[in-house]
């Protein structure tokens, strides 16, 4: 007999939609020729506005707001852009992430699992953030214990019901959620990935009984094998949506306050955007929302000058970034951990939530302008990951701060300028930097500054060791990669870097410290559909076949009809415990692949069978395609003033030249310094440059 016969289920009374289904998705607004791309970070919201009628793009840095509307509107009333001419509005925000490393703003959730698999959370996998330290502590379960409730049933690995699930089990523990208040709960059940049937019926007897909250089940969030990965994402999808839900509906609302209409989409952590239906009911595939943006920008603008290795590098005012573009398409990794710590840019293993998805691989380390330098009990200095923020920022911008910080100590050593930033818009104190350093040396001012010179030095060398990671660790050779640099800060420190890694070209875009916002509304919207399949690469052909079928079905009832497919795998020789993901070209080719992407990470290849662990299909609408970054015509070059400036490891009179006053096919010798509105450039004495259309390219 069926299970809803059994609990005496109507068929389709309250049954939810599934995930990101069942709202067409509107098209960019009829009428409207501008898109604007709103990147709120730790320090800076960025905003940038592309007009599809003048072909022209305007930028606005403002300090983040702890109200992200206020800031948005603010913009966009600088930008003079009226509400009518918006047609697409894309938003990329650190919300997830800030709410997993502060547990501020998380859902008061439940978990609804197996009976005996209760404690999967903190049983977790055997890895140790400090492996020698005996105190060592994992960061709290999401869900209490008393909070996670237990129902008998059971699914086989082979997808067969082994134990039906009871009205007895399934009321009652809906019931006691209801009584408990919670906002969301979770639904994980063991081998759900190959049967769903059992959490089906679990959400339905929830919404049945009368529960009006989220619900997140594991077959929909995450349907791959591995009980503790899936039954951690689908809780950490749990804790966030509510307030995801809420913020982003919010963000809709201040928007039609200011008398926009156009649609709202989100940036992905795989660099594909969401709508916020979408997004409101997968948070989880937003957590690394606002790094993926500039990686995708990375991507349009080395398909444009036809680079074929990129390693892009991101640095703002609280963290660097670095990741890695090959023949257009970032590199993506399927495991992460949310609120983790990092080392040297390295994910520190069972430091943080085990989530499972699509993410842009990028390495990142506590460097940014507002990073805090501070010395240890033995007197030796240290950098990060303590970060001034935006409120109240670096010492030298006059709003509190105290703390000397890495953009005091290019403020005070000439790097950046001392006077102001942002065009003068934000008075700088070289004063204030300068008195923040001396509070670390008991020397006179040659101290101060030799001070300040070991902040660079040190965050330049855990920057390069970021860099080493996508690239070296990946069995990569930075020598062939060219550096595409962006960031408020990134263009600072690029020449150290690149001195250091053998990099012989960089390409420092327009606007680079605003860079992130414009991969945000060139951004393709994607969805991603996976299977589990344990077995050999034979016979795969209808395995995808029936992937595309659903991805289509789902494309279909959000309104799309016009997408292309990517299908991709995850492999692994048969009896290692991890595996690779790769793209699949063909049945013939999955040995091949698989055999040369081994050995590239790990210096060998195996005649082992090769097993295919689960299979994707990524479905991708093709977003506008707004024209490249191209710099606005000056009437009459500017010329350029000089400054005393440390610039690659000497304190000389240098060259400084205005970024918007030049003319395309400008070029000239470091050392100098290059300024821009949103960044500054410091060119080492070993380097060339030339002002080109879509920025500025320097070479060795």
């Amino acid at each position: 007999m069926l299970l809803r016969q059994l609990l005496n289920l109507p068929s389709r009374r309250d049954a939810p939609t599934r995930a990101g289904v069942g709202s067409h998705v509107a098209k960019p607004r009829p009428g409207g020729h501008v898109s604007v791309g709103v990147d709120i970070g730790g320090t800076f919201t960025d905003i940038i506005t592309f007009d599809g009628a003048t072909g022209t793009l305007e930028v606005r840095k403002l300090p983040t707001s702890r109200n992200p509307s206020l800031a948005i509107e603010s913009g966009l009333k600088e930008l003079a852009t009226e509400p009518d001419e918006i047609s697409l509005f894309t938003h990329a925000t650190t919300m997830a992430t800030n709410a997993l490393l502060t547990h501020f703003g998380l859902a008061r959730a439940a978990l609804v699992t197996n009976d005996g698999f209760r404690d999967v959370l903190e049983i977790g996998r055997q890895r140790r953030p400090e492996l020698y330290d005996l105190g060592t502590r994992r960061p709290p379960p999401l869900v209490e214990r008393r909070h996670r409730f237990t129902v008998r049933c059971r699914v086989g690995a082979d997808g067969s019901v082994l134990e039906d699930l009871t009205h007895g089990d399934a009321g009652s523990v809906a019931k006691r959620i209801i009584e408990g208040g919670f906002d969301s709960v979770a639904v994980s059940f063991l081998n759900s990935y190959v049967n769903p049937e059992h959490e089906r019926l679990m959400r339905e007897v929830l919404r049945y009984e009368g529960f009006r909250g989220h619900i997140s089940i594991s077959s929909e969030v995450d349907r791959e094998y591995r009980e503790f990965e899936r039954t951690s994402t689908t809780v950490v999808n749990a804790v966030l949506a509510p307030m995801t839900a809420s913020y982003l509906s919010g963000l809709q609302a201040s928007l039609r306050r200011m008398k926009v209409r156009a649609p709202v989409y989100v940036m992905n952590s795989d660099g594909g955007v969401s709508t916020v239906a979408t997004a409101s009911a997968r948070p989880v595939m937003t957590i690394e929302s606002g790094p993926a943006a500039g990686v995708v920008a990375s991507s349009k603008l080395a398909r444009q000058l036809g680079l074929r290795k990129v390693l892009t590098f991101d640095m703002g005012g609280t963290t660097a970034k670095a990741g890695t573009v090959v023949d257009g398409d970032p590199d993506i990794t399927r495991e992460f951990e949310a609120a983790g710590r990092t080392h040297s840019g390295r994910s520190i293993r069972g430091s943080g939530y085990a989530v499972r998805g699509s993410f842009i691989d990028i390495a990142e380390v506590s460097a940014g302008g507002g990073t805090v330098a501070w010395l240890d009990e033995a007197g030796q200095l240290q950098v990060g990951p303590e970060s001034a923020g935006s409120d109240p920022g670096p010492a030298c911008y006059g709003r509190g701060g105290k703390e000397p910080t890495v953009t005091d100590a290019n403020v005070a050593t000439g790097r950046l300028n001392p006077r102001h930033l942002l065009g003068g818009e934000m008075p700088i104190d070289v004063r204030l930097a300068t008195r923040s350093l001396r509070k670390l040396s008991a020397g006179g001012e040659s101290a101060v500054a030799e001070l300040a010179k070991g902040v660079i030095r040190l965050v330049n060398d855990g920057m390069a060791k970021a860099i080493s990671i996508v690239s070296v660790e990946r069995g990569r050779d930075p020598r062939e990669f060219t550096m595409v640099a962006f960031g408020g800060a990134g263009p600072i420190h690029s020449c150290d870097l690149a001195d250091e890694m053998g990099i012989g070209e960089i390409i420092v875009p327009l606007h680079a410290g605003l860079f992130s916002a414009y991969g945000l509304i060139v951004g393709d919207l994607t969805r991603s559909f996976s299977a589990p399949v344990m077995d050999s690469p034979k016979a795969l052909k209808r395995r995808f076949d029936e992937l595309e079928d659903e991805a289509q079905r789902e494309m279909e009832r959000e309104g799309f009809r016009r997408y292309r497919t990517e299908r991709f795998m995850e492999a692994r020789y048969l009896g290692q415990s991890h595996e690779l993901l790769l793209p699949y070209g063909g049945e013939g080719g999955v040995r091949r692949g698989f055999d040369m992407r081994h050995k590239a990470l790990y210096g060998y290849s195996s005649p082992d069978p090769v097993q295919i662990v689960n299979i994707g299909v990524r479905a991708r609408v093709v977003g506008p395609e707004p024209a490249g970054l191209r710099q606005k015509r000056v009437s009459r070059p500017s010329q350029p003033t000089t400054r005393k400036a440390w610039v690659g490891g000497t304190t000389q009179e240098v060259d400084v030249f205005t970024r918007e006053g030049m003319f395309q096919g400008d070029s000239g010798r470091g050392p100098c310094i290059i300024e821009e509105y949103d960044s500054t450039l410091v060119v080492n004495p070993s380097w060339t440059w030339r002002a080109e259309e879509f920025g500025t390219r320097l070479e060795r």
